[in-house]
């Protein structure tokens, strides 16, 4: 993996242009969004905000500097999925002496904003993590506001159906929503319902998720799996486990960001990002900017073939020791006599050929099981979303 951590700063070579987060140009001084929705400060010295915009997709285009600079950078590799640990909402609102809440849904504009420069980017997957199962353990103020806000944002998103499929955006949410309160279930059930038929982009919103909870979850579907017949032992594998995840319908994120400062990823992704670019800022999220994105993604293709370099290796990792794996149960079929189906093992046939037959048929049963297998897991997923969104939201 790659890892990158660095104060936020602007590029050196558009800082002359920008100042304090505003644009001069022609001695007119003009919002560059730099800081966000500051409208004006209190007698006090304290911000007052503007109401956030409340939209999932921002429809706002980017100025002519940020369009010139972005397809500078879209000469080079570009990442195809970026994961974002959105931190710091909480010490933004006690740096601005407001509400923890304000903190929050200033945060979720972040989001809407960041959403659309990955998408000006090409960026065509973006994975947020929204809601760690260890936030239930926060104050039940700060709970039930984060819960609130949440039912605000994804019914938002469902009146915001024309445009995520004029955009063809699929959303997913990764997490045990069991753990959820019923109406968000139902609400959440009814977003993913009505756009998996987008297939454009997608975004991935990790709602009651924790790496290690998604990766215990996978290891009790696999074990259902072999107590349904589905499955033999022998075929647990390190490719069926990550079949098996939440996650499983995307690839790993090439890129994770992590703003505030921390350097650690909190129990989120630690499988799938085992070999990504992980970038540490010290912007607050809600403070983040396109320059932000801008100097993470530049760090991403200076990294970008030792990336490709160590994802190769694994592969030809675990497709050796799923081979040794199947020669291994053929070796020992062939030990208790049952040779190859349709096959004579006496009729003169070198014995490494003869297990080497045996082997590609222990693979191609494997196979079939897996495949029975995780379908059999993805209808149960679906009736899960499916009898939710059926029911009315509370």
């Amino acid at each position: 993996m790659s890892i990158y951590h660095k104060s936020a700063s602007l590029p050196p070579f558009v800082a002359f242009i920008y100042f304090g987060g505003y644009l001069v140009r022609r001695g007119v001084t003009g919002r560059s969004g730099r800081i966000n929705n500051l409208a004006e400060r209190r007698s006090d010295g304290h911000p007052i905000f503007t109401k956030p915009k409340m939209s999932w997709i921002r429809e706002d285009a980017p100025n002519f500097f940020q369009k010139f600079c972005a397809n500078i950078l879209k000469a080079g590799p570009m990442p195809k999925h970026i994961a974002f640990i959105m931190d710091g909402n909480r010490r933004f609102a006690r740096k601005q002496h407001v509400e923890r809440q304000e903190g929050h849904t200033q945060g979720f504009d972040k989001l809407a904003q960041t959403l659309r420069w990955c998408l000006d980017m090409d960026v065509r997957e973006v994975t947020v993590y929204a809601f760690s199962i260890e936030n239930f353990k926060r104050s039940q103020e700060e709970v039930d506001g984060l819960m609130e806000l949440a039912r605000q944002k994804f019914a938002r998103l469902l009146q915001e159906k024309e445009k995520l499929d004029r955009y063809g955006v699929r959303i997913r949410v990764p997490g045990d929503l069991a753990l959820l309160p019923q109406d968000i279930q139902e609400l959440i059930a009814k977003a993913v319902t009505s756009t998996s038929h987008n297939d454009k982009c997608f975004l991935n919103v990790c709602f009651a998720y924790t790496s290690r909870h998604e990766i215990t979850n996978a290891v009790r579907e696999m074990a259902w799996g072999v107590e349904q017949g589905l499955l033999q032992p022998s075929d647990v594998t390190e490719s069926l486990l990550d079949q098996c995840l939440y996650t499983s319908h995307s690839p790993d994120p090439d890129m994770l960001i992590r703003t505030s400062g921390e350097v650690r990823l909190s129990d989120f992704l630690l499988w799938q990002t085992a070999y990504s670019c992980l970038v540490f800022q010290s912007v607050l999220w809600p403070e983040f900017t396109f320059w932000n994105l801008y100097q993470a993604i530049l760090r991403y293709q200076v990294n970008y073939h030792a990336i490709q370099e160590v994802r190769a290796s694994h592969r030809d990792d675990v497709e050796r020791e799923e081979r040794e794996l199947d020669l291994s149960v053929a070796l020992q079929r062939l030990r208790h006599g049952e040779g190859v189906a349709g096959d004579d093992p006496t009729a003169g046939t070198a014995a490494a050929e003869e297990e080497e037959e045996a082997a590609r048929q222990v693979a191609c049963e494997r196979r079939e099981r897996t495949q029975r297998f995780l379908q059999a897991l993805e209808r149960k997923r679906t009736a899960y979303f499916e009898e939710l969104s059926a029911e009315p939201a509370r």
